[in-house]
C-alpha cells in the first residue's frame, strides 16, 4: 500500500509540472501574439500614413503646379491636329500564306535550301 501511495504522489507531482509546463508555454504564445498583434497594428498605422501621403502629392492641383513651374509646356493650338485628308492611304492587304514567317522574310528560289552545296566531282 505504501508503494501505491508513492507512485501516486509521482503521478501527481508529474502531472502538476507537465501543466504547469504547458501553462507557461501558453503564456509564452499568448505573449507572441500579443507582440505581433501590436507589430501589426503598427503597420497597418504605417500603411495608412502613406496612403493619406500618397493621396496628398498625388492631387491634380498640386501636379499642375508643379508642371506649370518646373516644366515648359505651352498651350496646343488648333493648327497642331491634322485630319483624315492628310494621312496616307493604308497598304494592300497581304494574301494570307502557308508560312506567315517565310512571307516576310521573302521570296526564296526553289533550289535554295539551308544544306550545303553538293560536292564537285572530278
Amino acid at each position: 500500500m505504501r508503494l501505491l501511495n508513492i507512485m501516486v504522489i509521482a503521478a501527481l507531482i508529474l502531472a502538476a509540472s507537465a501543466v504547469y509546463k504547458i501553462k507557461f508555454d501558453s503564456t509564452l504564445q499568448a505573449e507572441k501574439v500579443a507582440k505581433l498583434r501590436g507589430e501589426l497594428r503598427h503597420e497597418r498605422n504605417a500603411i495608412a500614413a502613406l496612403r493619406a501621403e500618397w493621396a496628398k502629392l498625388d492631387r491634380p492641383d498640386r501636379i499642375q503646379g508643379l508642371a506649370e513651374r518646373h516644366l515648359s509646356l505651352q498651350q496646343e493650338k488648333p493648327t497642331q491636329f491634322g485630319d483624315f485628308d492628310h494621312l496616307p492611304m493604308r497598304p494592300p492587304p497581304v494574301p494570307p500564306s502557308e508560312d506567315p514567317i517565310g512571307a516576310m522574310i521573302g521570296p526564296a528560289s526553289p533550289q535554295t535550301t539551308g544544306s550545303l552545296p553538293p560536292a564537285v566531282r572530278r
